[in-house]
């Protein structure tokens, strides 16, 4: 076959694979990837294109010999100039986009300059050289203004739009997909509407054992600062989905509530803290104090010359600490 009859084929191959492409719905995976049936379709065309061409091929031989001696000579000599004149077009353009003399006519561009027999050439320069030179001018130019006169963002202001784009699209995607989180993701939750679901889950499978408000039954008071697994969001979240102590009655609640309810829950549970239950029962576990929570969050009073006093901001107290103890 000819060169032509290949690109021919080429062409067929490349064409029907962005068919495939396009017409197969593969989701994000490329179709003859997800779909290796598509390597024997693509296989099928291969050999079409190239039964086609041989077939040409044969054709304009058979045609070929039934011509005349001189119908033959006048094919031959087209064929021959049709094969000189090939890609002339571009042959043309890149001599112009060269723009130079070539080497047998460069003693019609010698300049008189003569320094130890070398001699200088007055050729031009290739004009996709000039234009990318003009090119780079008018960017410089386009640069200069936006970037020092209007004062474009730089490289530091264009990272810092960026993260902060970046937590809105977390912040996003943690408010859409919910449920995508654990013991070492959960975050407290303090609207009013996720507070309202914590609620109504806990009526539902907690009041059981803690009761309405949340003042203890079977189980421990949830509104004192006293901690039994201690307190926060994470610990709270974590006794929740895996359970409390064995044998204690509190089960884990991780394959009955979705992650984003036992969120929910725990935050409802932490909102009750400080409040004033119908017969609270009575303290157990520890006092339980955020190692993270800011210290302006945090007064020290003096009792006497043995005993201070701690205590959160806007919080009962919660210690008492007597020094060398």
């Amino acid at each position: 076959m000819k060169t032509a009859s290949y690109i021919r084929v080429i062409g067929f191959m490349i064409l029907a694979f962005f068919l495939l492409e396009l017409t197969v719905d593969s989701g994000e995976d490329w179709a003859i990837v997800k779909y290796p049936i598509i390597w024997a379709v693509l296989g099928m065309v291969f050999f079409f294109a190239i039964a086609l061409e041989i077939i040409a091929a044969a054709l304009q031989r058979i045609l070929f010999g039934s011509l005349s001696e001189e119908a033959k000579a006048n094919y031959l000599a087209a064929e021959t100039l049709r094969e000189q004149n090939r890609f002339g077009w571009f042959k043309r353009k890149y001599k112009d986009m060269l723009g130079a003399k070539p080497i047998t006519s460069e003693q019609e561009i010698v300049l008189d300059h003569n320094y130890d027999g070398i001699r200088e050439l007055d050729n031009k320069l290739p004009p996709w050289w000039v234009y990318m030179f003009y090119a780079s001018i008018i960017f410089a130019a386009i640069y200069l203004v936006r970037f020092q006169v209007f004062n474009g963002p730089n490289q530091v202001d264009e990272y810092e739009t960026e993260v902060a784009q970046a937590k809105l699209d977390v912040a996003e995607f943690k408010k859409n997909n919910k449920d995508l989180i654990d013991v070492n993701t959960v975050e407290l939750l303090t609207e009013s509407a996720d507070l309202a679901a914590g609620e109504a889950v806990f009526t539902a499978n907690c009041v059981a054992c803690h009761k309405v408000g949340g003042g203890g039954g079977i189980g421990p008071n949830l509104t004192d600062d006293y901690w039994i697994l201690g307190g926060g969001i994470k610990n709270v979240f974590h006794t929740i989905s895996e359970g409390g102590r064995a044998g204690k009655g509190m089960i884990s609640w991780k394959t009955d509530l979705k992650p984003s309810e036992m969120a929910q829950v725990a935050s409802y549970v932490l909102s009750l803290h400080g409040t004033n239950p119908v017969d609270p029962k009575d303290p157990e576990g520890d006092i339980w104090v955020d190692e993270n929570a800011p210290v302006d969050n945090v007064q020290v009073k003096q009792v006497d010359s043995t005993e201070i006093e701690v205590k959160m901001t806007n919080d009962p107290v919660i210690d008492s600490i007597q020094p060398g103890k």
